[in-house]
């Protein structure tokens, strides 16, 4: 059980920490917003990863590995990336770094955290195989064995992110609105890249 839990959190600390739209999405995120940026990002992939988690518990993997699915998504998420990071780029000259705390932000945040996981593509794949694998060993254990693994994963998630916008936050004071504009167009332009390449993963196994 001990080996599910720490296993499970170090191969999703490691894939946490490659960069993806969830990084990029976090970053200019907490220059404005403050610490609580990840860990509302992560609240909303959690979700997501339960309702996933259950789905490949209840059979559904062969789905997920279909390679018109990985289209679908691919180029769902694609569009999803694109919007996104468009929408940052056309907010860019009224982009400011005052440090709102309302409600509404919060719910978009959560909301933001699924959409940046589902427009992943790879995301999905990763479940389907790698993930399935330790649910897979994970059950001769028992329920138990299935929530540590989830705990472990979901752990390291959260870990990363709240120390990037804990790091982002506590390097504001650093930050103008000229470096902010330009922080946050980076990574606008990152998520526009990524969802390039989603576009092209998906159309190009048409």
């Amino acid at each position: 059980m001990a080996v599910i839990f720490f296993s499970s959190f170090a191969v999703a600390f490691s894939g946490a920490m490659m960069p993806g739209p969830l990084f990029s999405l976090t970053v200019s995120e907490s220059a404005r917003k403050g610490f609580t940026v990840g860990p509302l990002l992560i609240l909303g992939h959690a979700i997501l990863e339960i309702v996933l988690l259950i789905a490949l518990l209840f059979g559904l993997a062969p789905l997920f590995n279909n390679p018109v699915f990985f289209i679908l998504v691919s180029i769902a998420g694609g569009i999803i990336l694109f919007w996104m990071g468009f929408s940052m780029l056309r907010a860019l000259p009224s982009a400011r770094l005052s440090q709102e705390k309302e409600k509404k932000e919060e719910k978009q945040l959560v909301l933001k955290g699924i959409l940046m996981s589902l427009a992943n593509p790879y995301w999905i794949i990763w479940w389907a195989t790698i993930g399935i694998g330790y649910i897979l060993h994970s059950k001769e254990f028992g329920p138990w064995g299935i929530i540590l693994f989830f705990i472990g994963h979901i752990l390291a998630d959260l870990v990363w992110y709240s120390l990037i916008s804990g790091a982002v936050s506590k390097g504001k004071n650093l930050f103008t609105d000229t470096i902010y504009k330009w922080l946050m167009g980076v990574c606008a332009s990152l998520m526009i890249g990524f969802s390039v390449y989603f576009l092209y993963s998906g159309f190009s196994r048409i």
